[in-house]
């Protein structure tokens, strides 16, 4: 049987398991697909070759797609996000230097307490503390605006943008005092020795979707056959990540030189939930530290889109309420429902739900009668309900 090459772009982070997978498992040709994968180096880069058509979809940061619909990027054809891949999968870290300041002031690098993390780092930093994202639209910038904006550091504080291969060297370099990444490349750091883990994504919202399959509308309504088996093959591989015999070989794969070019362990690391805080080897187990299919992680939830919406407007001055409607269409649940019903995924009942709203595994409405979402709550206590999500 021939099969029908798509190029794919993602850039080198776990959680691109999800496409290499469908690559290397055969989840693609099963269904008449050969996945043409193309390691990219940086956000913007992605963005670039999916808007000039140098790739027919991408491993893209979930905020991205939101941020072109908005008008904050180049003029190129609509995105659309078809379905998220990655729930979690983020670290955040600091240098050293702050790192040996705040354990000498007595603070513990455990994950459970956010609050204590931000007023330890607050005091362990004399003046301006610079923080590395690997994008200005990410879900890495939520969480550092989240999480240090109500804090002491709120006026002395500013974000840069280093692309996640290079966000060891940026703290190498003195580029930047501290960073929110997606692993590998926070343990990568640490394994050099030069900064230290203080939280997990997850210690600051509890669920936080991280990458989305993103193709251009004309090719997901133009090509909607092409659309639905590649989604149908890159579910079936998140729904493979997430059974745990399984993430020991996804880490060998993940690891060899034409994907993320390091050694398994740094990769077995976020997989298995089994993090180095520090290269004295200290470690915090933080099971599902990253999720690809479990507790509907795959579902792009339209308040999703109205929450990031609202934070990118807020920054850029734009209107909020339009900003959340212009967001709310480019993630496409009806795509989602259309390519993976017949595939047998169970499908929420409703579109959008309460953000920040579920503090332990809550069963809702789905269409093989109910499902179990995981928390998803902020670690400041906030709810999002925007106001006109249809759910």
């Amino acid at each position: 049987m021939s099969l029908t090459q798509l190029r794919l772009g993602y850039v080198p982070l776990t959680d691109a398991a999800p496409l290499i997978v469908a690559a290397e498992l055969g989840f693609a040709a099963e269904e008449g697909l050969e996945l043409d994968l193309i390691r990219l180096q940086s956000w913007a880069q992605c963005r670039d070759m999916l808007g000039l058509g140098g790739i027919d979809a991408a491993h893209m940061l979930v905020p991205l797609p939101i941020a072109q619909a908005l008008g904050l990027g180049p003029a190129y054809p609509q995105f659309v996000l078809a379905m998220v891949l990655s729930v979690g999968g983020q670290a955040i870290a600091v240098s050293a230097d702050l790192a040996e300041a705040m354990r000498s002031a007595g603070h513990g690098f455990g994950f459970d307490d956010p609050m204590a993390a931000r007023d330890a780092l607050a005091r362990a930093v004399p003046g301006m503390l610079r923080v590395g994202v690997p994008f200005p639209f990410s879900t890495q910038s939520e969480l550092v605006r989240r999480w240090l904006f109500g804090g002491d550091l709120a006026g002395r504080m500013s974000i840069h943008t280093v692309p996640p291969p290079r966000m060891a060297d940026a703290l190498a370099a003195g580029e930047v005092d501290a960073f929110c990444v997606g692993e590998p490349w926070a343990s990568y750091a640490v394994e050099r020795g030069l900064g230290a883990l203080v939280l997990a994504g997850r210690s600051i919202w509890a669920s936080p979707p991280e990458k989305g399959l993103v193709l251009t509308r004309d090719f997901a309504e133009g090509r909607p056959g092409e659309t639905g088996r590649l989604m149908r093959a890159v579910w079936r591989a998140c729904r493979w990540l997430d059974v745990p015999e399984n993430r020991t070989t996804a880490a060998e794969i993940l690891s060899r030189s034409e994907y993320l070019n390091l050694p398994p362990e740094l990769s077995e690391r976020g997989l298995m939930g089994r993090l180095h805080i520090s290269a004295q080897g200290e470690v915090r187990q933080y099971p599902g530290f990253i999720r690809f299919h479990e507790g509907a992680a795959n579902f792009p939830w339209r308040s999703l889109a109205a929450l990031f919406a609202r934070r990118i407007a807020g920054l850029h001055g734009l209107d909020e309420a339009t900003a959340m409607a212009s967001a709310m269409a480019c993630f496409r649940t009806d795509l989602y429902r259309q390519h993976l019903r017949v595939a047998g995924a169970d499908l929420p009942g409703a579109s959008a739900r309460v953000e920040g709203a579920m503090l332990h595994p809550t069963a809702v409405a789905s269409e093989k009668g109910q499902m179990i979402l995981g928390p998803d709550a902020f670690f400041d206590g906030e709810t999002f309900d925007p106001p006109f999500a249809k759910r």
